[in-house]
């Protein structure tokens, strides 16, 4: 995210920032990166760059848990912007209560989506609200970026970061399966919680997960209750081969739907594609909104009300932590379905 999206916008709008220092463990990925940005100070650790001082804000862009590397910096008294998932654990997200920290859920700052908000904001509790992601390889949706990367990290730093990562998976679920484990950190909080946020914003969190259960390479599906008896449906499939990326949200009410069709996240510009039919007499009226504004660069100008400002992100701490209390029901209604019985923080839920 950082190389395909985040130092992009950050270079086109200096009026706003500037990168003063960049940090990465792979020493071959840092220089080559900081070399194509033309970006002066180079740290290999968090701690490194934090005494060093003379930064605003941080951004926290790397994969895994941020819990850690965002409990660090604002503890240092800096704002900090936090790609997902915040954390894997709720111990983690409670470790930054009151933190200044702005939660990379870009489509909660898309104009299409934030129509559609308004638009339900006037209208009844809805029927049904419907999730479909379609999600090919990453690979394929990445090729237009030419990533630099070095595979350059020692093994024993490798391992440290499994090891790390297992922690906190055992923490959230217990001594669970690893393909229960990678659902949990890179499907459901790597990816399912940009929906979780995008219901939030049209019907509210769920109330209850009724039903979920996974088949096949990786395909889930969540039924859960939202206010007002709302039913949610989500249904995420890992397709590696298919041709493009696709993300739609549609929600039913008496008056008709609202839906929202997202494109891949890594194509900067593309439109979202927002369509609202409603009655008109004895006929249908269809109404499509789409627009340019980045939703990424938008996400980006909020940092900088947040750091200058103090004006609160769309989403940030508190938000991502109820977004990981709905992963781990969704976790247990997993773990029941194939027989099993989770313990770690999920057993509380």
């Amino acid at each position: 995210m950082a190389q395909a999206v985040h130092l992009p916008i950050l270079a086109r709008r200096p009026d706003l920032f500037e990168v003063a220092a960049l940090c990465d463990l792979s020493p071959g990925t840092l220089r080559a990166v900081a070399d194509r940005y033309r970006i002066a100070r180079r740290h290999r650790t968090l701690d490194e760059l934090l005494q060093t001082g003379g930064i605003d804000a941080v951004m926290i862009l790397t994969s895994g848990s941020h819990g850690a590397a965002a409990a660090t910096a604002a503890a240092a008294g800096l704002p900090v912007f936090c790609e997902k998932p915040l954390c894997y654990t709720l111990e983690e997200a409670d470790g930054l209560a009151g933190a200044p920290l702005l939660l990379g859920y870009m489509k909660l700052y898309d104009p299409a989506c934030r129509r559609a908000r308004a638009i339900l904001s006037k209208r009844p509790h809805p029927r049904s609200v419907e999730v479909t992601v379609l999600h090919p390889a990453a690979e394929a949706q990445l090729e237009h970026v030419r990533l630099l990367h070095e595979d350059d990290l020692a093994e024993a730093t490798r391992a440290a970061l499994r090891e790390e990562a297992d922690a906190l998976a055992e923490q959230a679920l217990g001594p669970a399966p690893p393909e229960l484990r990678r659902l949990y950190t890179d499907v459901l909080l790597g990816s399912v919680v940009h929906d979780l946020a995008v219901v939030r914003g049209l019907a509210g969190d769920p109330l209850r997960i009724d039903h979920a259960e996974t088949w096949g390479e990786t395909s889930v599906v969540i039924h859960a209750t939202l206010p007002g008896e709302t039913r949610l449906s989500i249904r995420w499939h890992y397709l590696e081969r298919y041709p493009a990326y696709r993300e739609e949200v549609r929600v039913h009410d008496e008056q008709g739907m609202v839906a929202l069709v997202f494109p891949s996240p890594y194509l900067l510009h593309a439109p979202t594609v927002l369509t609202v039919v409603e009655s008109d007499d004895r006929s249908a009226r269809t109404t499509r909104f789409h627009s340019t504004v980045e939703a990424f660069e938008e996400e980006l100008v909020a940092f900088h009300r947040l750091v200058t400002a103090g004006e609160p992100a769309a989403a940030g701490v508190a938000e991502g932590r109820s977004d990981i209390v709905t992963c781990q029901l969704v976790m247990r209604r997993l773990a029941e379905h194939q027989g099993l019985e989770l313990s770690g923080e999920a057993l509380d839920r």
